[in-house]
């Protein structure tokens, strides 16, 4: 008898329920951003920060975004991010527009956070990538430095040995070690387990792993690693594409 529990139709029917949960979220979370910006329009933005209306809907807006990231993540690697069959589109990208969308996707949690949010690129610089999956790396490793930082990220682009490097800094406390040898791990092809005290299961980092190394120029991979430090003096999150 077939395993039920392997079936692909147990399967289609789970990412299905994923699409339809994350359409579902997506909406939720646009409305709590125009809800946010009409508040931030409407009242001195420092007043709003303290208004307990305005914290709680900036709070369910962190953690919608937060859901969605990880809805979009089971379903690239349940669609095998980095198979063949896998809609991976590489073009040149002016990297300011790639930062510019992120910056634009992001503006709204920051503000209602209270966080700054530094931009550091070349404005000429051109990339081969995938501009969504690395948008979509750079937008959760954003979402994830909230969780670390005082009140500034830091996202910078620039080229270093003919390698494009994007990180994303904060000026927390830095992470942990065993979060930066799950970085590492990751990279190793492990996804690392479920932290409880931290609520992270690794699929952020597994996920920004397989879409570096699907970046590949001259049998070069991409790469990402997380390290303290940085411009910031807090957590670094670097994504490396050749």
């Amino acid at each position: 008898m077939e395993d039920q529990h392997s079936s692909p139709e147990l399967f289609l029917f789970l990412a299905s329920t994923v699409h339809d949960m994350k359409n579902s979220i997506s909406v939720l979370s646009g409305t709590l951003e125009s809800l946010l910006a009409a508040e931030q329009a409407r009242a001195d933005i420092d007043a709003a920060q303290n208004a307990p209306a305005y914290l709680q809907m900036a709070q369910m807006l962190y953690q919608t975004k937060r859901l969605n990231d990880n809805l979009i993540q089971l379903l690239a690697l349940y669609k095998e991010v980095g198979k063949p069959g896998y809609p991976f589109d590489v073009q040149p990208q002016l990297v300011a527009q790639v930062v510019e969308q992120v910056v634009d996707q992001e503006k709204i949690l920051l503000a209602s956070k209270g966080i700054r949010l530094e931009t550091d690129f070349p404005l000429e610089l051109i990339w081969t990538l995938d501009e969504d999956l690395v948008i979509g790396v750079l937008a959760h490793a954003i979402n994830n430095a909230i969780r670390y930082t005082k009140d500034t990220i830091r996202l910078s682009a620039r080229e270093v040995d003919a390698v494009l490097e994007l990180r994303v800094e904060d000026n927390g406390e830095g992470y942990s070690q065993a979060l930066i040898e799950a970085g590492s791990a990751a990279m190793n092809g492990m996804q690392a387990g479920v932290d409880f005290s931290t609520n992270s299961t690794g699929l952020g980092l597994y996920f920004s792993s397989e879409v570096a190394k699907m970046h590949k120029y001259r049998g070069q991979s991409g790469s990402i690693a997380l390290a303290n430090g940085g411009a910031l003096g807090g957590g670094c999150f670097i994504l490396r594409l050749p």
